[in-house]
């Protein structure tokens, strides 16, 4: 063995001074830092619960491969048609029937479930699972999950539709229907008298997860739950209407299935979006659009939020997947050096799902701010990074940069946008790491500062003396910081009944490019207002604006900084750093694959680009400066005032109100 390892060593030292394998690149882990702000006094939702845990599995009976889906179910299910959701390819149809024993108009509703020991009724959460090996079953890898959460009092399943898998395509609205099926005999189970969920399911309290194409599904199926008909079929008729809660989207794709050529529409459930920086199957971080296009409606406390965990991949969710993300072979092409241990990935899965359950079905909503602001549960999450999003129902736009095409205007009526000193300022979409025109389907406001100035043609009186020059280079001349501000008009105030239980939301990202210094900004005299005799001789051409710059790849930047400025209708002003909220960080570079340029050739960038979410409690500023009123707040402004140049991504500008105390 010791010569076979010294052998690999070898090799593997060969092949990367030869240019074939890339060297190792990992962001500069701040985790340590930034994880230390825990100060949520609540027990890990993490930790194994009081219930005992029983385990069960129901199915149609007629697997050939599985004794637990056959002779082993403890319930029998009815089979159902999906053949008008899904299509086996005509090639593959007779290996799939002497396989599995049945084809997709006999297709099973078979799951495993945990559930807890005790009198309930508890609420049901069905989880399914992404495309994978048809004949390496998937089901069992959530088993994690559900033996924690049913400690925890909740009803797990783990629906098995492993026959769907493999070289199949355009069949996520058939996973989303068997999810919905199995909903169906949930119901049937909980009236059953003599079955062992006999009123021990709260059918009103329900959630939907998914993985990979299952992350899709579980979607489509919530918003299936609410129509009267399949959208590619009427004659397909829908009569679910299931108290779904909550949805759960661990690494989805998004756009397999588009009902009328459109991407699934989503509406008044909650949203937990999980995915992982080293995602070598979903690279593309795709789910972000899911979370973009759901809205709320109505008072209920609904929320929104994403959790991007740097050095996961997508496998490692599930326990039968492993690290290779594209099938046994991909760990020659994958690299998979820089993956996060799987059961730290797995933990942190525990943490956020089932801290997003306890806050949306067992309605614990204290649990809420480990999602407002994950280092309140920094102690909980394993040591890596993170970038998180966030909204609720109280949230209204000021400024979102999809409406038109002024830079001045903004979302909400009357919303006026200004900057000044800037080098950039562009509304543009906001873009996903792969190659193509694949965008995350909105804009965002791109700013670019630099504070420097530039160096003038022409010397000041100090170059003329004679005085040694220093050893050292001469400081650098600085201009005021630039700002970029958005109006709060009265009208709006009043309606949302801004005050000091509101929330300035800010979601922004910096990015790798810095602008060059700007020129001097000087003020005209009296001499230069006077008309002037055209020049006898022809003038020089304008000095060539300073490109912007880009680090090197390997070069670390440290988090962008600036001061959130608020200011009130009587001309108080309150001023706050942005890193009291949160860390914009740089992007962080995530190599999926080990060949050198192989990233290059796949990505158009190496890394995601993904708006942390800032949430700035409005009393926190009336605290800092006791002179300002909140509730006449009427200048938002991003002063860059402590990092000297950059660009920022600014995606959306809003306010916060608790629903029962907002006018609409």
């Amino acid at each position: 063995m010791a010569i076979t390892l010294r052998n690999t060593a070898l090799a593997l030292a060969l092949a990367t001074a030869a240019g074939c394998i890339a060297p190792l690149k990992l962001a500069t882990d701040d985790s340590g830092m930034v994880l230390s702000h825990q100060n949520l006094a609540l027990p890990n939702p993490s930790d194994t619960g009081t219930h005992t845990v029983k385990q069960m599995t129901y199915g149609s009976g007629t697997d050939k491969q599985r004794p637990e889906y056959r002779e082993g179910v403890t319930i029998k299910t009815k089979t159902v048609d999906a053949s008008p959701f899904a299509s086996i390819p005509k090639d593959q149809q007779k290996h799939r029937l002497d396989f599995f024993g049945f084809d997709l108009k006999k297709a099973p509703i078979n799951a495993r479930v945990w559930y807890p020991d005790g009198p309930g009724p508890f609420p049901l959460v069905l989880i399914v699972h992404g495309n994978h090996d048809s004949e390496k079953f998937s089901d069992p890898g959530y088993a994690y999950l559900g033996e924690m959460l049913a400690s925890r009092g909740f009803i797990m399943a783990s629906v098995d539709e492993n026959f769907i898998n493999g070289g199949i395509s355009e069949e996520n609205d058939g996973r989303a229907w068997l999810l919905l099926k199995h909903l169906e005999v949930w119901k049937q189970f909980n009236e059953t008298v003599d079955g062992p969920f006999y009123r021990l399911v709260d059918m009103t309290n329900i959630a939907l997860m998914g993985h990979s194409r299952g992350g899709e599904a579980a979607a489509v199926a919530a918003s299936f739950n609410t129509l009267k008909y399949y959208p590619d079929d009427f004659k397909q008729k829908f009569n679910f209407n299931f108290a779904i809660k909550s949805v759960v989207a661990i690494a989805p794709v998004d756009g397999q299935y588009k009902p009328t050529g459109q991407f699934t529409p989503l509406e008044n459930v909650n949203y937990l979006l999980i995915h992982g920086s080293h995602d070598g199957d979903v690279s593309t971080a795709v789910g972000l659009r899911q979370y973009e296009r759901l809205r709320f409606t109505g008072d209920e406390p609904r929320f929104k939020a994403v959790l991007f965990m740097y050095r996961a991949n997508h496998g490692q969710w599930n326990t039968t997947w492993g690290n290779k993300d594209n099938g046994p072979r991909s760990g020659r092409s994958l690299d998979l050096r820089g993956l996060i241990d799987p059961e730290l990935q797995r933990q942190f899965a525990k943490v956020v799902i089932s801290g997003f359950l306890e806050a949306t079905i067992h309605q614990k909503r204290e649990y809420v701010q480990m999602f407002r602001d994950h280092r309140t549960a920094g102690g909980w999450l394993p040591k890596t990074m993170y970038t998180t999003r966030f909204q609720q129902n109280g949230y209204r736009p000021l400024a979102e940069f999809d409406e038109d095409i002024d830079l001045t205007t903004g979302s909400g009526r009357g919303v006026v946008i200004t900057g000044e000193h800037l080098s950039t300022w562009q509304e543009k979409p906001v873009p996903f790491r792969g190659r193509g025109n694949d965008t995350q389907n909105h804009n965002a406001a791109w700013i670019g500062w630099n504070n420097e100035l530039a160096a003038s043609d022409t010397p000041d009186e100090a170059s003329k003396t004679d005085a040694p020059a220093p050893s050292s280079e001469p400081p650098k001349k600085m201009g005021p910081p630039a700002s970029y501000a958005v109006s709060v008009p009265d009208a709006l105030r009043t309606d949302w009944m801004v005050g000091a239980d509101s929330t300035l939301s800010v979601s922004l990202a910096a990015t790798n490019t810095k602008p060059g210094p700007r020129a001097e900004e000087k003020p005209k005299t009296d001499e230069e207002d006077k008309p002037k005799a055209p020049p006898t001789k022809k003038a020089p051409p304008p000095k060539k604006k300073p490109e912007p710059k880009k680090p090197k790849e390997d070069e670390d930047q440290p988090p962008v900084d600036l001061t959130v400025e608020l200011v009130d209708a009587a001309g108080h002003t309150a001023r706050l750093p942005l890193s009291r909220y949160g860390v914009a960080r740089h992007p962080l570079q995530a190599n999926v694959y080990r060949r050198q340029g192989r990233d290059t050739q796949r990505f158009t960038s190496n890394f995601e680009l993904i708006p942390q979410t800032f949430l700035m409690p409005l009393a926190d500023f009336a605290q800092s400066a006791p002179g300002f009123d909140p509730g006449q707040l009427a200048t938002i402004r991003l002063v860059f005032d402590k990092t000297v140049a950059g660009t920022i991504i600014v995606e959306h500008v809003g306010i916060e109100t608790p629903p029962a105390k907002r006018r609409d």
